[in-house]
């Protein structure tokens, strides 16, 4: 997904919600560094809030018929996502892997998924299944991974205030859920070389 904006959101109302706030915070929205304020706010959670009305089917264009049957893994995907209880940003690192069956998927399409699930406003533990119950639906594959590690604005610059927890959350699937040994081997490949 690029960093496009969603036609379903109504800038106008989040700008004048954004008007709305900054005076309830004591501010002077006519000051100079805030007049354009509301309208830089609507476009970023458009843009951050896209996937919303984003089908992550449209990333399966490049679906291709292949008799490998190993792990096939994507370590370290960047992505940032909007918390719902607080709309502040968690960011982080996706580790998203399959075992195929017959079917396997073009590599920069693991990032797009992921993009259009942590586009969202959301909770991580339903990101986390979102992504491993998506590709099992659409992949069919012997088993699905995912761990997801981020780190929380929600809890590190207010609340409890705990800068560089990470919370890391994993969704198994198939035979990563069912085989002790495939699970423990999809694992280490998603941390192997971490020190």
């Amino acid at each position: 997904m690029r960093n496009e904006q969603s036609p379903h959101v109504d800038l106008e109302r989040i700008e004048k919600a954004v008007r709305e706030i900054l005076a309830a915070v004591g501010e002077d929205g006519q000051r100079e560094g805030l007049k354009e304020t509301p309208q830089r706010v609507a476009r970023m959670y458009a843009e951050l809030l896209a996937g919303a009305h984003h089908d992550p089917k449209e990333h399966l264009t490049s679906i291709f018929n292949e008799k490998y049957d190993e792990i096939v893994l994507l370590r370290d995907i960047p992505f940032y996502s909007i918390c719902e209880h607080h709309l502040m940003p968690f960011i982080g690192k996706a580790h998203v892997a399959y075992l195929p069956a017959g079917k396997v998927l073009g590599i920069s399409k693991l990032a797009r998924v992921v993009d259009t699930f942590a586009r969202r406003l959301q909770l991580q533990e339903r990101l986390t299944d979102q992504i491993a119950d998506f590709l099992m639906q659409q992949l069919c594959p012997q088993g699905v991974s995912v761990v997801l590690e981020a780190s929380h604005s929600c809890m590190t610059i207010r609340g409890i205030r705990k800068p560089g927890a990470v919370m890391v959350t994993s969704a198994l699937r198939g035979i990563f859920k069912k085989d002790p040994r495939s699970r423990a081997e999809v694992l280490t490949l998603m941390h192997v070389d971490r020190t």
